[in-house]
Protein backbone atom coordinates (compact mmCIF):
# COMPACT_ATOMS: atom_id res chain seq x y z
CA UNK A 1 0.00 0.00 0.00
CA UNK A 2 2.97 2.20 -0.77
CA UNK A 3 0.76 4.45 -3.65
CA UNK A 4 -2.08 5.36 -1.15
CA UNK A 5 -2.85 9.31 -1.75
CA UNK A 6 -5.52 10.94 0.19
CA UNK A 7 -6.73 14.08 -2.10
CA UNK A 8 -10.05 16.42 -1.05
CA UNK A 9 -12.76 16.02 -3.37
CA UNK A 10 -14.72 19.50 -3.40
CA UNK A 11 -15.54 20.73 0.00
CA UNK A 12 -16.58 18.12 1.98
CA UNK A 13 -15.46 14.92 0.61
CA UNK A 14 -12.00 13.12 0.78
CA UNK A 15 -10.58 10.50 -2.04
CA UNK A 16 -8.39 8.00 -0.47
CA UNK A 17 -6.35 6.59 -3.64
CA UNK A 18 -4.96 2.80 -3.23
CA UNK A 19 -2.98 3.25 -6.84
CA UNK A 20 -3.87 3.80 -10.54
CA UNK A 21 -4.39 0.09 -12.07
CA UNK A 22 -7.19 -2.07 -10.73
CA UNK A 23 -5.17 -5.51 -9.90
CA UNK A 24 -5.81 -7.76 -6.08
CA UNK A 25 -3.67 -5.44 -3.94
CA UNK A 26 -5.25 -2.17 -4.66
CA UNK A 27 -9.11 -3.87 -4.51
CA UNK A 28 -7.85 -5.62 -1.26
CA UNK A 29 -6.74 -1.95 0.21
CA UNK A 30 -10.23 -0.49 -0.90
CA UNK A 31 -11.73 -3.63 1.25
CA UNK A 32 -10.56 -3.28 4.14
CA UNK A 33 -10.42 0.75 4.30
CA UNK A 34 -14.38 -0.09 3.82
CA UNK A 35 -14.69 -2.70 6.32
CA UNK A 36 -12.63 -0.29 8.72
CA UNK A 37 -15.39 2.58 7.83
CA UNK A 38 -18.44 0.39 8.55
CA UNK A 39 -16.62 -0.91 11.76
CA UNK A 40 -15.20 2.52 13.05
CA UNK A 41 -17.11 5.26 11.09
CA UNK A 42 -15.68 8.91 11.65
CA UNK A 43 -17.58 11.21 13.51
CA UNK A 44 -18.91 13.42 11.00
CA UNK A 45 -18.54 10.99 8.35
CA UNK A 46 -21.72 11.02 6.13
CA UNK A 47 -21.02 7.93 3.77
CA UNK A 48 -18.51 6.55 2.53
CA UNK A 49 -17.95 5.42 -1.34
CA UNK A 50 -15.87 1.98 -2.28
CA UNK A 51 -14.83 2.41 -6.02
CA UNK A 52 -12.39 0.82 -8.37
CA UNK A 53 -8.94 1.66 -6.72
CA UNK A 54 -10.59 3.99 -4.13
CA UNK A 55 -12.72 5.06 -1.15
CA UNK A 56 -14.68 8.73 -0.93
CA UNK A 57 -15.52 9.28 2.36
CA UNK A 58 -18.04 12.29 2.73
CA UNK A 59 -18.12 14.38 5.36
CA UNK A 60 -20.22 17.15 7.25
CA UNK A 61 -17.22 19.97 8.13
CA UNK A 62 -19.48 21.46 10.93
CA UNK A 63 -19.94 18.09 12.47
CA UNK A 64 -16.31 17.45 12.23
CA UNK A 65 -15.35 20.53 13.56
CA UNK A 66 -17.98 20.46 16.29
CA UNK A 67 -16.68 16.81 17.35
CA UNK A 68 -13.10 17.92 17.31
CA UNK A 69 -13.44 21.22 19.22
CA UNK A 70 -11.86 21.45 22.69
CA UNK A 71 -9.84 17.96 22.03
CA UNK A 72 -5.62 18.53 20.92
CA UNK A 73 -7.07 17.68 17.22
CA UNK A 74 -9.20 20.51 16.99
CA UNK A 75 -7.24 23.05 18.38
CA UNK A 76 -8.67 25.70 16.67
CA UNK A 77 -6.29 25.66 13.82
CA UNK A 78 -6.91 22.90 11.58
CA UNK A 79 -9.56 23.00 8.91
CA UNK A 80 -12.16 20.43 9.26
CA UNK A 81 -10.55 18.73 6.12
CA UNK A 82 -7.21 18.67 7.66
CA UNK A 83 -9.24 17.20 10.56
CA UNK A 84 -10.66 14.26 8.72
CA UNK A 85 -7.25 13.86 6.58
CA UNK A 86 -5.55 13.17 10.09
CA UNK A 87 -7.90 10.56 10.96
CA UNK A 88 -8.32 8.77 7.66
CA UNK A 89 -3.66 8.69 7.21
CA UNK A 90 -3.84 7.02 10.98
CA UNK A 91 -6.89 4.55 9.96
CA UNK A 92 -5.22 3.91 6.98
CA UNK A 93 -1.59 3.00 8.82
CA UNK A 94 -3.60 0.16 10.82
CA UNK A 95 -4.91 -1.59 7.78
CA UNK A 96 -1.32 -3.33 7.43
CA UNK A 97 -1.97 -5.54 10.29
CA UNK A 98 -5.48 -6.53 9.49
CA UNK A 99 -6.36 -9.23 7.46
CA UNK A 100 -8.32 -8.78 4.29
CA UNK A 101 -12.10 -9.87 4.71
CA UNK A 102 -13.24 -12.92 3.69
CA UNK A 103 -15.40 -12.35 0.07
CA UNK A 104 -19.15 -12.95 0.50
CA UNK A 105 -20.69 -15.14 -2.84
CA UNK A 106 -24.03 -14.35 -4.09
CA UNK A 107 -25.78 -16.23 -6.43
CA UNK A 108 -27.85 -15.01 -8.76
CA UNK A 109 -30.44 -17.15 -11.81
CA UNK A 110 -30.57 -15.80 -15.03
CA UNK A 111 -33.16 -16.92 -17.83
CA UNK A 112 -30.77 -16.05 -21.43
CA UNK A 113 -32.29 -15.12 -24.02
CA UNK A 114 -35.44 -14.80 -26.13
CA UNK A 115 -37.59 -11.00 -24.85
CA UNK A 116 -35.55 -11.62 -21.59
CA UNK A 117 -31.59 -10.83 -23.64
CA UNK A 118 -32.71 -9.98 -27.33
CA UNK A 119 -28.80 -9.05 -27.92
CA UNK A 120 -27.95 -12.61 -26.93
CA UNK A 121 -27.46 -13.91 -30.40
CA UNK A 122 -25.93 -10.35 -31.58
CA UNK A 123 -23.13 -10.74 -29.16
CA UNK A 124 -22.74 -14.99 -30.00
CA UNK A 125 -22.40 -13.29 -34.09
CA UNK A 126 -19.45 -10.73 -32.58
CA UNK A 127 -17.51 -13.54 -30.85
CA UNK A 128 -17.84 -16.20 -33.75
CA UNK A 129 -19.61 -18.40 -30.54
CA UNK A 130 -22.39 -20.48 -30.56
CA UNK A 131 -25.61 -19.11 -28.34
CA UNK A 132 -24.86 -21.99 -25.92
CA UNK A 133 -20.86 -21.04 -25.61
CA UNK A 134 -21.47 -17.58 -24.82
CA UNK A 135 -24.42 -18.19 -22.31
CA UNK A 136 -21.83 -21.30 -20.62
CA UNK A 137 -18.42 -18.75 -21.04
CA UNK A 138 -21.00 -16.00 -19.06
CA UNK A 139 -22.09 -18.15 -16.33
CA UNK A 140 -18.87 -20.14 -16.21
CA UNK A 141 -16.77 -17.67 -13.69
CA UNK A 142 -17.36 -15.83 -10.52
CA UNK A 143 -17.32 -12.34 -10.86
CA UNK A 144 -16.20 -9.54 -8.17
CA UNK A 145 -18.29 -6.61 -7.45
CA UNK A 146 -15.96 -4.06 -8.02
CA UNK A 147 -18.37 -0.95 -6.75
CA UNK A 148 -22.18 -0.13 -7.48
CA UNK A 149 -23.31 3.53 -9.82
CA UNK A 150 -24.87 4.61 -12.47
CA UNK A 151 -28.16 3.37 -10.88
CA UNK A 152 -29.01 2.25 -7.14
CA UNK A 153 -27.26 -0.87 -6.56
CA UNK A 154 -25.92 -1.53 -10.03
CA UNK A 155 -22.92 -3.85 -9.58
CA UNK A 156 -19.91 -3.25 -12.16
CA UNK A 157 -18.38 -6.96 -12.25
CA UNK A 158 -14.77 -7.80 -13.23
CA UNK A 159 -13.50 -10.77 -14.51
CA UNK A 160 -15.51 -11.54 -17.46
CA UNK A 161 -14.25 -13.58 -20.25
CA UNK A 162 -12.62 -11.62 -22.83
CA UNK A 163 -14.07 -13.96 -25.22
CA UNK A 164 -17.75 -12.63 -25.38
CA UNK A 165 -16.89 -8.56 -24.51
CA UNK A 166 -19.42 -6.54 -26.68
CA UNK A 167 -19.13 -2.96 -27.50
CA UNK A 168 -21.88 -0.17 -25.51
CA UNK A 169 -24.93 -0.20 -28.45
CA UNK A 170 -24.85 3.11 -30.66
CA UNK A 171 -27.75 3.83 -29.56
CA UNK A 172 -29.12 3.19 -26.03
CA UNK A 173 -32.76 1.82 -25.30
CA UNK A 174 -34.77 4.42 -23.71
CA UNK A 175 -35.91 1.50 -21.17
CA UNK A 176 -34.08 -1.48 -19.95
CA UNK A 177 -36.28 -3.53 -17.32
CA UNK A 178 -34.86 -4.23 -13.83
CA UNK A 179 -33.17 -7.51 -13.49
CA UNK A 180 -31.27 -7.16 -17.45
CA UNK A 181 -28.29 -8.69 -17.66
CA UNK A 182 -26.14 -6.90 -19.92
CA UNK A 183 -22.34 -6.91 -21.33
CA UNK A 184 -20.58 -3.49 -22.42
CA UNK A 185 -16.78 -3.96 -23.51
CA UNK A 186 -15.18 -6.45 -21.37
CA UNK A 187 -17.31 -5.81 -18.33
CA UNK A 188 -20.70 -7.71 -16.69
CA UNK A 189 -23.50 -6.22 -14.97
CA UNK A 190 -27.27 -6.35 -13.62
CA UNK A 191 -30.02 -3.36 -13.82
CA UNK A 192 -31.41 -3.26 -10.56
CA UNK A 193 -33.80 -0.96 -11.77
CA UNK A 194 -36.18 -0.20 -14.99
CA UNK A 195 -33.62 2.43 -16.38
CA UNK A 196 -32.42 3.52 -20.20
CA UNK A 197 -29.13 1.54 -20.61
CA UNK A 198 -27.00 0.82 -23.72
CA UNK A 199 -25.57 -2.30 -22.80
CA UNK A 200 -26.10 -5.53 -24.73
CA UNK A 201 -28.91 -7.47 -22.89
CA UNK A 202 -27.94 -11.45 -22.73
CA UNK A 203 -30.91 -12.25 -20.13
CA UNK A 204 -32.95 -10.77 -17.24
CA UNK A 205 -32.97 -12.17 -13.73
CA UNK A 206 -35.59 -12.34 -11.85
CA UNK A 207 -33.72 -11.69 -8.28
CA UNK A 208 -33.95 -7.98 -6.85
CA UNK A 209 -30.84 -6.21 -6.71
CA UNK A 210 -32.44 -2.97 -5.27
CA UNK A 211 -35.15 -2.96 -2.79
CA UNK A 212 -35.54 0.91 -1.14
CA UNK A 213 -37.43 -0.66 1.97
CA UNK A 214 -34.59 -3.39 2.22
CA UNK A 215 -31.65 -2.60 4.79
CA UNK A 216 -29.51 -2.76 3.17
CA UNK A 217 -31.31 -1.95 -0.05
CA UNK A 218 -29.02 -3.19 -2.34
CA UNK A 219 -27.91 -6.59 -2.47
CA UNK A 220 -24.78 -6.70 -3.44
CA UNK A 221 -21.72 -4.24 -2.17
CA UNK A 222 -18.58 -3.69 -3.29
CA UNK A 223 -16.36 -6.88 -2.55
CA UNK A 224 -18.59 -9.37 -2.99
CA UNK A 225 -18.25 -12.70 -5.31
CA UNK A 226 -21.06 -13.09 -7.40
CA UNK A 227 -22.35 -16.26 -9.28
CA UNK A 228 -24.89 -16.15 -12.03
CA UNK A 229 -26.92 -19.56 -13.36
CA UNK A 230 -28.93 -20.19 -16.02
CA UNK A 231 -32.57 -21.30 -15.33
CA UNK A 232 -35.78 -21.53 -17.30
CA UNK A 233 -38.51 -19.26 -17.91
CA UNK A 234 -40.60 -21.72 -16.07
CA UNK A 235 -38.42 -21.00 -13.41
CA UNK A 236 -37.86 -17.63 -13.78
CA UNK A 237 -41.45 -17.03 -13.13
CA UNK A 238 -41.21 -18.78 -10.06
CA UNK A 239 -38.40 -16.87 -8.77
CA UNK A 240 -39.29 -13.41 -9.82
CA UNK A 241 -39.62 -11.12 -7.00
CA UNK A 242 -37.78 -12.53 -4.70
CA UNK A 243 -33.62 -12.22 -3.23
CA UNK A 244 -31.12 -14.75 -3.44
Amino acid sequence: MQQIQIQPEGDHAVVVSFGKENNSVVRAGVRMLARALAEQPLKGMVEYIPAFTSVTVIYDPVLVYKEAEGQALGSGTLLPYEIVVGKLDALVQTLQEQQVPPESVVCIPVCYGGEFGPDLEGVAALSGLSVEEVISIHHGVPYQVHMLGFAPGFPYLGGMDRRIAAPRKATPRLFVPAGSVGIAGEQTGVYPISTPGGWQLIGRTPAALFLPDRQPPALLKAGDMLRFYPITRREYETWEGTSP
